[in-house]
């Protein structure tokens, strides 16, 4: 297992490289290209320079979040193959600098909804928040708008600029696709990609929908055991896993998060892990909460435990954190709560594994 922690090159990222490694039990980072356009390939030198400033810092560079795919992929549209190839071609350009990870989404339109990026706690921090019935009021480009307003000046992942005015088209585009049509979108995109991924050994890991539940109409399907049991039956490498988010999932209270880490986890099916907790107001309202198991809904303990007990090998990243301390950053990303966050999770991990060599 490796800890390590998301990271927003080029300025765009309020946290430094020498803060995360500073960071106990901290390896290195999952970071991304955020300002090239979906579609087109990660160039070469661009991601060489990256390598070497992440790598100067005493840091690895071995898990990439995310390579967006472009919505025509998800529509399936004739034009989809010309983006497939450039995602193939980004693999390979990712291969060559050492990346073994990939988490990706199939999230159509949006990657991620809230109602809130800054909504105050009882105990003054600053969370994410989502309230259901003020999402499903808002137009989906006003919220959009709204969205890349609250970040602070700092893009967010998946928002693409360009994609905030088509949003309303591209909702109105999937209200005629059925989920059988998306799953076979899905399973074109995994069929071309797959192969070249176990050619260059880059493990493929799709991130659950953030909310787990249909919303304006759109085809939600990375979102509880079965519907993940069904992903994995459309290509049935190694190399086609997941990105494991307990935050996700976690949302819909009738998810058994430590079940599915034993099932998925035994299947060796989990490339990666996204660890967070969520506390539920209602059956589709919640804040995001600190990692710690009394803090939120989640049992952290558990879930730890059922995914070291699968015989997991894969990275872990505290995810989303809370505004903490007074700090200004990009929302759920800031150093002080997901540094509190990977030693909390790196503590459950030693006790779990001493405990259970100790039986031996």
């Amino acid at each position: 297992m490796k800890m390590i922690m998301r990271w927003f090159p080029f300025g765009d990222d309020s946290v430094t490289l020498g803060q995360i490694r500073q960071t106990p039990g901290v390896s290195g980072v999952a970071t991304c290209l955020p300002k090239v356009p979906v579609g087109q390939v990660w160039p070469m030198e661009t991601l060489k320079a990256l390598k070497e400033e992440i790598h100067e810092a005493g840091l690895e560079m071995e898990v990439i979040e995310s390579v967006n795919i472009h919505e025509d992929i998800k529509k399936g549209l004739s034009s989809r193959d010309k983006y497939i190839d450039a995602y193939i071609k980004t693999l390979e350009h990712l291969s060559m600098v050492g990346v073994k990870c990939l988490c990706y989404n199939f999230m159509p339109v949006m990657d991620w909804a809230r109602s809130d990026l800054a909504s105050p706690s009882e105990d003054g921090s600053y969370v994410m928040a989502y309230r259901h019935d003020e999402v499903l009021q808002m137009n989906p480009e006003k919220m959009a708008k709204a969205m890349e307003g609250k970040a602070r000046g700092y893009s967010l992942p998946g928002w693409e600029p360009e994609r905030l005015s088509a949003m309303a088209r591209d909702i109105e585009f999937y209200q005629s696709m059925t989920r059988e049509q998306y799953w076979d979108n899905m399973k074109y995109f995994l069929d071309a990609v797959v192969p070249y991924a176990e050619k260059y050994d880059i493990k493929m890991a799709i991130h659950p929908d953030d909310p787990p539940w249909p919303l304006y109409g759109l085809p939600k399907v990375i979102t509880n055991a079965e519907n993940i049991r069904t992903f994995l039956d459309l290509n049935t490498s190694a190399y086609n896993g997941l990105t494991l988010c307990t935050g996700s999932l976690g949302s819909d209270l009738s998810n058994d998060l430590p079940a599915m880490m034993r099932e998925f986890g035994n299947r060796k099916r989990i490339h990666f892990a996204h660890i967070r907790n969520v506390r539920h107001i209602s059956e589709k309202d919640f804040d995001e909460a600190a990692h710690l198991s009394s803090c939120g809904d989640l049992d952290m303990f558990s879930i730890v435990e059922a995914l070291y007990e699968s015989g997991f090998e894969g990275y872990i990243r505290p995810d989303h954190g809370r505004m903490i301390w007074g700090e200004q950053a990009r929302p759920g990303y800031g150093l002080y709560d997901r540094a509190i966050g990977a030693n909390y999770l790196l503590g459950l991990w030693e006790a779990i594994d001493k405990t259970h060599k100790n039986k031996k």
